[in-house]
């Protein structure tokens, strides 16, 4: 039965995915929006909302009821941290996994075109309200500074966020002529294309809970530790709408909303769930959870030194990125079961 839900929620996140794609473009269009506007906040935004909504109401629900505050802590940080760090690390190696396997039908092949004056200030936004974050889970802040943090990390993405929606640009590739769920030939209204943004996304998140849900009893029954899942299986599938969504774009040589769909995200993750916890839990970062944010710090840099080369943007440079995902699994496990 597991293994059934496994599948099935696999399945609909992966639907949804596809759906979500084709709406978010057609209703960038109609916006006047850039592919970097598309790709880097409403792609990204709608997609980040499945492993945001985790410790939301882990952390809230904890509040509002009062009990279970320490475990929903633990839950709440290992979400946050973890969905930036799956999006350093493995999300960039799937991005140049899928650029070479489709070489063949692309354009550049290999060769990953993506908006540099769009990727590399999503990287410098990350890297800048990360590293702040990551340093004041590492230190012992007093209240009136974690308050202060979170209304930086705040104000940052807001600056963020006109800034790249005012750049605008031209739209990548063609724009699909018809929304998929509009039954009839002609272009779907406004509110039809709202429809289908709004419910892939109702769609991905449940999708992504459910296999956390499976996951949780796949580990009960195989002896997996659950911290380890709350801090590396948990952000994986909520983490895999950004993967897919950036692969279909891959193959149809849409690199600059692939690419931007990931950065983007991770500018999202690193200032409003961040300033989330910050706020509402201890805000502690123990040995797993720093070495997390120093992967996701480390890969991000890797990444950001290869975007302000001139030389081209070969898909291998980002394979490297998954070997340090495959370096905190094999040391999260060694820890958690020798702890």
């Amino acid at each position: 039965m597991t293994i059934i839900e496994l599948i099935v929620s696999l399945g609909l996140i992966l639907g949804a995915a596809i759906l979500f794609t084709n709406a978010v473009e057609i209703m960038g269009d109609r916006l006047n929006l850039g592919a970097g506007a598309v790709g880097s906040v409403l792609a990204a935004v709608g997609t980040a909302l499945p492993e945001t909504i985790i410790p939301l109401v882990a952390i809230l629900g904890a509040l509002l009821l009062g009990s279970g505050g320490a475990a929903a802590g633990e839950i709440g940080i290992g979400a946050i941290l973890g969905a930036p760090f799956l999006l350093a690390t493995l999300a960039l190696f799937i991005v140049g996994a899928a650029a070479i396997t489709y070489k063949g039908r692309r354009e550049t092949g290999s060769e990953i075109t993506a908006d540099r004056q769009t990727a590399i200030p999503d990287l410098l936004f990350f890297l800048f309200c990360f590293i702040l974050a990551a340093t004041a889970g590492i230190l012992s802040l007093p209240l009136l500074l974690k308050i202060g943090l979170a209304v930086v990390l705040l104000a940052a993405y807001i600056i963020y966020v006109v800034r790249t929606v005012s750049k605008g640009g031209e739209a990548e590739g063609d724009v699909p002529a018809r929304l998929t769920l509009w039954p009839y030939r002609s272009q779907g209204p406004a509110w039809a294309v709202a429809a289908q943004l709004i419910g892939t996304i109702a769609v991905m998140g449940f999708g992504a809970h459910l296999f956390v849900g499976a996951v949780e009893h796949l580990s009960t029954s195989v002896g997996v530790p659950a911290g380890l899942i709350a801090l590396v299986l948990a952000p994986l599938a909520t983490e895999l709408p950004e993967k897919f969504n950036s692969i279909v774009w891959l193959r149809d040589n849409k690199d600059t909303l692939a690419i931007g769909n990931i950065t983007g995200a991770m500018v999202f993750q690193s200032t409003i769930p961040v300033s989330i916890g910050v706020l509402f839990t201890p805000w502690q970062l123990h040995f797993l959870s720093a070495l997390a944010a120093f992967f996701a710090i480390i890969s991000s840099v890797i990444f950001l030194g290869f975007l302000l080369r001139k030389a081209p943007l070969r898909a291998f440079y980002m394979l490297g990125a998954g070997s340090l995902y495959i370096v905190f699994v094999v040391t999260a496990i060694i820890f958690l079961v020798g702890g």
